[in-house]
């Protein structure tokens, strides 16, 4: 019979241990990554916007689901730097290659999330335009 260890234990405590490891994750990447921190403010500006373009409930949610998205995948490129430069400071490139890949996951949901948005004002903007020419005839 194996014994496995389990550095965060079981049950309760794993998930309250869990909880706390993630609430360092996030303080981590507030103190030492630009990007986290700029990515968080451009989500805090345009969450209220949110409330203002969507048409529905489950629009809305997809609105916030893409400016949570951006916040994950910067966690992620920012932990893929964090482990590269742990291995080695040393320039090679397959740490280059790593680092580019997060950076270009970055890139495509910043700019999806960028067309959801413009999306959804071009939506509104459009049905704006419809309904007041329904309503001239």
């Amino acid at each position: 019979m194996s014994v496995s260890f389990k550095p965060n234990g079981k049950g309760l405590q794993r998930i309250a241990r869990a909880t706390y490891c993630s609430w360092k994750g996030l303080s981590t990447a507030f103190q030492q990554e630009a990007a986290f921190r700029q990515e968080l403010l451009l989500a805090a500006i345009f969450f209220p916007f949110s409330f203002v373009l969507a048409q529905s409930v489950l629009h809305w949610a997809g609105l916030i689901t893409t400016l949570l998205v951006v916040l994950i995948v910067e966690l992620l490129n920012s932990a893929i730097e964090a482990l590269t430069d742990r291995v080695s400071t040393e320039q090679h490139p397959l740490s280059g290659q790593a680092k580019d890949m997060g950076s270009a996951a970055g890139s495509i949901v910043v700019s999806c999330s960028c067309r959801c948005g413009l999306g959804s004002v071009n939506y509104c903007v459009f049905l704006d335009d419809m309904m007041n020419a329904t309503m001239a005839l």
